[in-house]
This record gives structure tokens, C-alpha cells and sequence, in this order.
């Protein structure tokens, strides 16, 4: 009988264990797919001025910007900043060409 009585309480801890409810974790906030694209564009624009050494510190602080907003989940913020750090690393290329002032002739 004792034999009995063990496997049964064996039997149901397994089963009762087997119920035990996992925690979910929290979902990370999403943000739109447009938001994600001009996310995406900006990081590689910024990677472009990295690159050829023409990289704004106003483009890198933007771009971390957008990294929070979508940590956030904020799209609206997302884009606002991605757009500007976009903006700023193109200007920072553009600057590389323009030419050299020769203060000798001025």
C-alpha cells in the first residue's frame, strides 16, 4: 500500500510540475515599418560619414535619439530623429567636398 500511495504522490508532483505556468516576457514596443525603414536608411547614412570621415557629432546624438524612441516604441520620435541624423551625416559628406580655402590669397 505504501508503494502505492508513493507513486501516486511521485506521479502527480511530475504532473503537477509539468503545469507550472511560465512567465511571458514583456514585449518590447514595436514601432512602424516606416519608421523602421527611415531608422535603417539613417543608420546608414550615418555609417556612410562614419566611414569617410565625415561624420557630424550632430548626426551620431541624433541617431541615438531614434535608438530610444524605439526602444520606446516611438514611431512619431523614430522618424523625426532618423530623418535629422540622416540629414546631418549627408551634410557632413557634402562638407568633405568643398574645397580648401587658401587663406594665402585672401
Amino acid at each position: 500500500m505504501r508503494k502505492v500511495l508513493f507513486a501516486l504522490t511521485a506521479a502527480s508532483l511530475l504532473a503537477m510540475s509539468g503545469c507550472a505556468v511560465q512567465e511571458e516576457k514583456p514585449a518590447t514596443p514595436q514601432i512602424s515599418a516606416g519608421a523602421k525603414a527611415t531608422l535603417v536608411a539613417a543608420e546608414a547614412a550615418v555609417k556612410k560619414a562614419k566611414d569617410n570621415d565625415g561624420l557630424w557629432s550632430t548626426a551620431d546624438a541624433a541617431l541615438k535619439k531614434a535608438k530610444e524612441a524605439e526602444a520606446k516604441g516611438d514611431s512619431a520620435g523614430v522618424v523625426k530623429a532618423a530623418e535629422e541624423a540622416k540629414k546631418q551625416a549627408e551634410l557632413g559628406l557634402a562638407q568633405k567636398n568643398y574645397p580648401v580655402l587658401d587663406i594665402k590669397n585672401l
